[in-house]
C-alpha cells in the first residue's frame, strides 16, 4: 500500500520551546497536507550543540520514554500520523545517546534507535556527548510501512543499511545534521552534498527499497547546514528534494513495487553471504590469505 511521507527541515535556535513549536505547526501542516509518515531532522529540538565541547548541554538530554516522547505521542494520536523522533537521551548519569524514537500513528511508542556510527571532527564533536548504540539495528513495523531508522554518520556505512534492510525494512530513514565549514565553500561544499546524496541513493539501489534523509538548514556557529532532505526510490532516482531553507518535503511510496524491483535486479539472490566472512575484520590488507 502507497502512502505519503513528509521530511521536515528546519533551522534552530537556543529556545527549545520555539524549536519544537516550529516542529509542530510543521507536522501539522504535513498532516493537513495528507502525510502519512513524518520525520524529523537529527536532534530536532536544539541546536546542534556537538559543534563544540561543552558540558552544560547534557542538560538538554531526557530519558527515554520522557516528556518529549510523551508529547509527540500525543500529537501523533491526535492527527494519526506515524513520527520518528530524534533526540538527546540521557541514559544514566554519564551516559547518553543520539537517539530516534518512533511512534505509531495511534500514538503508541514502537521502540527507539540508537545511532551507532559516532563522529568526531571539526564542528561535528559527537565522541564528547553521545555513547554508541549498543542494541542493534532496528526495524519498525508501523501502521504504514517497515521502517528502519540510521541516524546521520550512518549513512555513510553499506553494512548498516544492508544489515537493516536485510531485517525487511522497505524505508531507510536518516535524521541527519550535516554541514559545510567556512573553509568548505564554493566547489568543495558542491562535492560533498552529491558525495551525501550518492551514498545514499547507492543504499536505495544496492537494498531495493525506499531511502528517506531529511537535514537541518540554517546557520549555527561556523556550520552551514544545507538542507537539501531527499527521498530516493530503489532506481537511485531523486523522487523528492528540498531547497536550503525550512519547509516540508512531501513525496509518495509504495512498498509493493519493490519485489518488482527487486526479482529485475536481484541483489538480494545473488549475494555470496558464504564469501563475506572478513567484513567483522578491522582491516584485512595485512593478511590477504
Amino acid at each position: 500500500m502507497a502512502y505519503n511521507i513528509a521530511l521536515i527541515q528546519t533551522a534552530c535556535s537556543n529556545d527549545t520551546d520555539r524549536n519544537l513549536a516550529d516542529s509542530e505547526k510543521y507536522i501539522r501542516q504535513a498532516a493537513s497536507g495528507g502525510a502519512n509518515v513524518i520525520l524529523l531532522q537529527e536532534l530536532f529540538a536544539w541546536p546542534y550543540f556537538c559543534r563544540e565541547v561543552d558540558n552544560r548541554h547534557f542538560a538538554r538530554a531526557e530519558p527515554v520514554p520522557g516528556p518529549l516522547t510523551s508529547r509527540m505521542q500525543k500529537l501523533a494520536g491526535e492527527l494519526g500520523v506515524v513520527i520518528v523522533v530524534p533526540l538527546f537521551e540521557k541514559r544514566t548519569a554519564g551516559l547518553y545517546h543520539n537517539t530516534a524514537v518512533v511512534i505509531d500513528a495511534d500514538g503508541t511508542f514502537l521502540g527507539k534507535y540508537r545511532k551507532m556510527h559516532i563522529p568526531e571532527d571539526p564542528g561535528f564533536h559527537e565522541k564528547y556527548y553521545f555513547t554508541p548504540g549498543d542494541h542493534g539495528y532496528q526495524v519498525f513495523d508501523t501502521r504504514f510501512g517497515s521502517i528502519g531508522v540510521l541516524i546521520c554518520w550512518d549513512q555513510w556505512f553499506p553494512e548498516a543499511a544492508r544489515l537493516t534492510a536485510l531485517m525487511g525494512a522497505d524505508l531507510l530513514v536518516y535524521p541527519t545534521a550535516i554541514a559545510t565549514l567556512p573553509e568548505e565553500k564554493g566547489a568543495l561544499s558542491q562535492k560533498y552534498l552529491k558525495a551525501w546524496q550518492t551514498i545514499q541513493q547507492s543504499h536505495a539501489i544496492a537494498n531495493g527499497c525506499y531511502v528517506a534523509s531529511v537535514n537541518r538548514v540554517g546557520v549555527e556557529g561556523n556550520l552551514s547546514f544545507w538542507g537539501r532532505s531527499f527521498v530516493s526510490g530503489p532506481f537511485g532516482e531523486v523522487l523528492a528534494e528540498g531547497g536550503s531553507d525550512e519547509e516540508v518535503v512531501m513525496c509518495s511510496v509504495d512498498p509493493e513495487k519493490l519485489d518488482i524491483h527487486r526479482t529485475t535486479w536481484p541483489f538480494l539472490r545473488d549475494r555470496r553471504i558464504d564469501t563475506y566472512h572478513p567484513i567483522p575484520s578491522r582491516w584485512i590488507g595485512d593478511n590477504p590469505g
